[in-house]
C-alpha cells in the first residue's frame, strides 16, 4: 500500500512529523552543507526538506509521482512543483546537480527505473542523495508514519540498487533512533533517544541516507532517455527562441 500526497502533507503536521522533520534535515545538512549556486530537484515527497536548501541553491524544484499527486510549494510564491511520471521526467539531459529523494523509491514500482532516469538528468558529477526506511528498523513495521508503507530496504539491497543503476555509493547516514509513536512523553525527548540509539541499536534506525554520485563506465540509457525526454517536454520546457515548437 503506498501513502497519497494528502496522507503525506498531514503526517508532517502532527506531533510526530514535526520531531521527524527537524531531525531528517540535520541530517541532511551533515550530508550536504553547502549547495550554493547548484540546481536541486526534489523527487518523492521531499518539500518539508527542500525549503532549507532553496535560497543557497541556484534554483529548486519539486517533482511528484502522478501515483502520489501534487502540492503547490512553496506556499506563498510562484509554484516550483510538478506532477509528473517518475521515470519520464520532464528534464533534459543533465540538467540538474543534485537530486534528493524522499518518500520516492519505497513509493514506486520500479525504483531501478527511476534511478536511472534520476540518472540521465543529473549533470556529470551530480549527486543523489535518498532517504528510504531501513529494513531492520522499527519504523518500516508500524504505520504512524510514511515510512511504515512501501517498501523498506537494508543497505545491501540499497547497494545492489544503485550499482544497478549506475550510481557509486559515497556517504551514509541514519536516522530515526525513537519510538515511532505520537505520545508526547516519548516526543519530548525525541533527541535523547536520536544520541542514545545512535550508539546503542544503530542497526534498527528508522531511515538510512546514502549519497551517491553518476559513473559512466556503463554507457548512456539511450533507450530510456528517448522515451522520458520527448513526450512532456512542453508542460515544464518551452522550446528555445529561435527553435520550431514541437506539435
Amino acid at each position: 500500500m503506498f501513502l497519497d500526497v494528502v496522507d503525506l502533507k498531514d503526517f508532517y503536521t502532527t506531533a510526530l512529523g514535526g520531531v521527524v522533520r527537524p531531525i531528517l534535515s540535520e541530517h541532511l545538512r551533515t550530508l550536504w552543507p553547502n549547495v550554493s549556486g547548484d540546481r536541486l530537484l526534489g523527487l518523492g515527497f521531499a518539500t518539508p526538506y527542500l525549503g532549507a536548501f532553496a535560497g543557497e541553491a541556484d534554483r529548486a524544484i519539486a517533482f511528484m509521482p502522478a501515483t502520489q499527486g501534487a502540492i503547490s510549494w512553496p506556499p506563498g510564491g510562484p509554484t516550483a512543483a510538478a506532477l509528473v511520471v517518475e521515470d519520464m521526467l520532464p528534464l533534459p539531459d543533465g540538467s540538474v546537480d543534485r537530486v534528493l529523494l524522499i518518500h520516492a523509491l519505497e513509493m514506486v514500482h520500479d525504483p531501478a527505473a527511476v534511478l536511472r532516469e534520476v540518472w540521465r538528468v543529473l549533470s556529470p558529477g551530480g549527486r543523489m542523495l535518498a532517504v528510504v526506511p531501513n529494513r531492520r528498523g522499527l519504523w518500516a513495521r508500524v504505520d504512524t508514519s510514511p515510512f511504515g508503507y512501501g517498501r523498506p530496504f537494508s543497505r545491501r539491497q540499497l547497494t545492489n540498487l544503485l550499482r544497478e543503476s549506475m550510481f557509486s555509493p559515497s556517504a551514509w547516514d541514519q536516522a530515526l533512533y525513537m519510538m515511532p509513536v505520537q505520545k508526547q512523553h516519548f516526543l519530548r525527548s525525541g533527541s535523547r533517544w536520536e544520541a542514545v540509539g545512535a550508539r546503542l541499536w544503530g542497526a534498527f534506525a528508522g531511515v538510512i541516507m546514502v549519497e551517491a554520485t553518476k559513473h559512466f563506465y556503463q554507457g548512456a540509457p539511450v533507450l530510456r532517455r528517448v522515451r522520458a525526454f520527448e513526450p512532456i517536454r512542453p508542460v515544464l520546457l518551452p522550446a528555445p527562441a529561435g527553435l520550431p515548437t514541437p506539435h
